[in-house]
């Protein structure tokens, strides 16, 4: 059986809201993590290595990040329909924007949280306003990531805006798919 280790208001609840969307059977387990104010803790119950969440196991397989979790999910549950699966159109865009939240959305803006700049950070990274600029190029086309097709991207690159309204780009094609995604979670919440 799968589980899910989890912790509320944490990065966990992006997959939390995944297992709904694909209305997975899998169990759900309320973990404590370390929090940013000082409070919380490592659970002992938590097997990720570094007591983080989430954290999905599947008999004797573990995956752990949010994105890698998410391409698990949308692959065991194809009938969702919120990824592409490896025949599918649309594969390499939706891998794309999964490794991308990872390696470049997620770390430019805890970067830009935490005041901290280098070039070498700008060589690699780019910059703020790069990202956004490449977030916003296919909204500007269609209202998902994919085009015409929501998708678990959506939800996992849409996160930080929902979390952080201060973080919320002025770019009209962005709010406006922050909206939507919103949405589509609230729909799934009084599901």
């Amino acid at each position: 059986m799968r589980t899910l280790y989890y912790s509320p208001n944490s990065r966990s609840d992006t997959v939390v809201t995944l297992v709904r969307m694909v209305a997975a059977d899998i169990e759900m387990r309320e973990v404590t993590i370390a929090r940013q104010d000082g409070s919380g803790g490592r659970d002992p119950a938590n097997p990720h290595p570094e007591g983080k969440v989430p954290y999905l196991t599947d008999g004797d397989d573990a995956v752990r990040e949010r994105g890698a979790i998410m391409l698990y999910l949308t692959d065991a549950y194809p009938e969702a329909g919120l990824g592409p699966l490896p025949s599918d159109t649309g594969r390499g865009a939706y891998l794309s924007w999964l490794f991308y939240y990872q390696g470049v959305m997620e770390p430019l803006l805890i970067l830009q949280w935490a005041n901290v700049s280098h070039p070498a950070l700008t060589a690699s990274l780019r910059d703020v306003d790069t990202m956004l600029e490449r977030l916003a190029e296919p909204l500007r086309r269609g209202p998902w990531l994919l085009g015409d097709r929501f998708s678990a991207a959506d939800l996992l690159c849409s996160s930080p805006f929902l979390w952080f309204a201060d973080m919320m780009p002025a770019d009209p094609a962005i709010r406006d798919w922050v909206a939507r995604c919103a949405e589509r979670l609230n729909a799934c919440a009084g599901s």
